[in-house]
Formats: structure tokens, C-alpha cells, sequence
């Protein structure tokens, strides 16, 4: 997979579409896959052509978060890297620029949503998930904190209690739970899905596109007001977790395909 074709757009009866499209890493995010989503939803945003969105991934994965093999996280020993200033630059400005797009923007969950990947799917206005598809909070795999907005979004959507469960545990969330807690909007067949989602978008973009943008921004004001302060949050302590020794453990781990052995340092 190419450098140009890691991330793909429509635009097509009002509706724009954007793929993930690393089918072979379940669309997990590099470096150049989250600056070209920033630059996709900022020309999504600005065209007048797009009265609604659908977010979906290639394959058999929505996302399943930081592709930890990446250049974006350094694994070599004695390393710490600065997981505060990669989130302030490539995570941050996707989550708010969709929570703060006047458009209705539906994730089309195909796969796996892990890590990132399920912040992604959280702070869409929408979503349209596939049968036996799971959203797993994976960050503590690898001693890291939920970010990206997770545990702000998730928080406030599902409550504290089962949302920091699910982030200590790191366990799946298969999607009928997800469901019953209000976390998505519809189950549906897997060769279904992008029917779903098209017709969704379809109908949204035939409406009342400016109310439906006002709306938006006062539920915005209602919920998601310190969203950039809490994002902030996140990044200032992920700084912290990405200097411990537990991380590098962690991702050490994870290449090595072993179980860690953490010592809380």
C-alpha cells in the first residue's frame, strides 16, 4: 500500500466518504495516515458539495488504533518518546475538528475499533456497526492511558463506572453491549453496512443541513463544551505514561508477541 492510497475520498450525492485503507494493518494509524484524515476532513468541511459524512475502513478493520510499529512510536531500547506532542499533532485535531464540523458525520464500523480507532468511531455523530464487531480501550495494553478523547468520550456516553472498567480491563466490547449502553446506533448485516450508512448520509444531506449544524453545536455546548481542555488532559499525562519503563515494556512486548512484565515505574 502506497503513501497515496493509505487513506481514500468520495464525494457522491452529497455524501463524502473517507477510507481508512491499510486493509493489511487493519487500517492502523501512521504518521502520514492521520495528517491526511486532518487534511480529508478539513476539505470535507469546507466543501459545499458535502451535506454529511461517512467515516468507514477497508478490510476487515475500522481502525485498530497506533500502529505501534510505526515511526510514531519508537520501541528501541533507552527511548522515550513524546507521546504528548504526537497526540497534540496528529490525534487531537481529528477529534475536534469532527465534533466541531456543522455536518452530520456517521463511522461506518466495518472491523475492529481499538485504541485511536475506537476514539474515532466515538466522536462521530453516528454509529453504524457490523455484526460482531468489537471496540476495545487496548491503551493499557501496552501501559499507556485511553486518549484521543477516550476518556472524555466515553465517559460521558457510557458513565464512569463501566467506562473505566473497560479502560483498566482493556476487554472487548462486543456491539450488543455496546448497543444496550447506548454507545452505537444500529446493528446490521456486514454486507450490509455501507448500504446503511450511505442511505443514512443520503437522507441527512436531503435535510435541513443548517439546523441540523446548529444542533450539533448546542449539543456540542451541552456535552462536549472542554473537550480541547480535556484533550489537553490526555495529552499532558500520555506524556508522562510514554517516558515509563512500563511502556517501553509494553510495546517491547507486543513486537515480541509475549505477555509483559510490568513493574509500575
Amino acid at each position: 500500500m502506497t503513501e497515496e492510497t493509505i487513506l481514500l475520498t468520495e464525494i457522491k450525492n452529497g455524501v463524502g466518504f473517507i477510507t481508512l485503507n491499510r486493509p493489511d494493518k487493519l487500517n492502523s494509524f501512521t504518521d502520514e495516515l492521520t495528517f491526511r484524515l486532518q487534511d480529508a476532513l478539513k476539505e470535507m468541511e469546507k466543501s459545499k458539495e458535502v451535506k454529511a459524512l461517512v467515516i468507514t475502513g477497508a478490510g476487515r478493520g475500522f481502525c485498530a488504533g497506533q500502529d505501534l510499529q510505526s515511526r510514531s512510536i519508537s520501541h528501541e531500547e533507552g527511548v522515550r518518546p513524546s507521546l504528548g506532542d504526537s497526540i497534540r499533532r496528529r490525534y487531537n485535531p481529528i477529534v475536534t475538528k469532527i465534533r466541531r464540523m456543522e455536518k452530520p458525520v456517521i463511522a461506518a464500523v466495518n472491523g475492529v475499533a481499538a485504541g485511536a480507532g475506537s476514539s474515532l468511531a466515538l466522536a462521530c455523530d453516528y454509529r453504524i456497526v457490523a455484526e460482531g464487531v468489537s471496540f476495545i480501550q487496548s491503551f493499557t495494553k501496552v501501559g499507556l492511558i485511553p486518549d484521543s478523547g477516550a476518556t472524555f468520550l466515553l465517559t460521558r456516553m457510557i458513565g464512569a463506572t463501566r467506562a473505566f472498567d473497560l479502560m483498566l480491563s482493556a476487554e472487548k466490547l462486543d456491539c450488543k453491549e455496546a448497543l444496550a449502553l447506548g454507545l452505537i446506533n444500529k446493528i446490521v448485516a456486514p454486507d450490509a453496512l455501507m448500504t446503511e450508512a450511505t442511505e443514512l448520509a443520503v437522507k441527512l444531506a436531503k435535510g435541513p443541513t443548517k439546523a441540523f449544524g446548529l444542533t450539533k453545536r448546542a449539543v456540542n455546548k451541552a456535552i462536549f463544551n472542554d473537550l480541547e481542555e480535556l484533550l489537553e488532559y490526555e495529552a499532558s499525562l500520555q506524556e508522562i505514561a510514554g517516558r515509563s519503563d512500563d511502556f517501553q515494556e509494553g510495546v517491547k512486548a507486543f513486537v515480541e508477541k509475549r505477555t509483559p512484565a510490568y513493574t509500575g515505574k
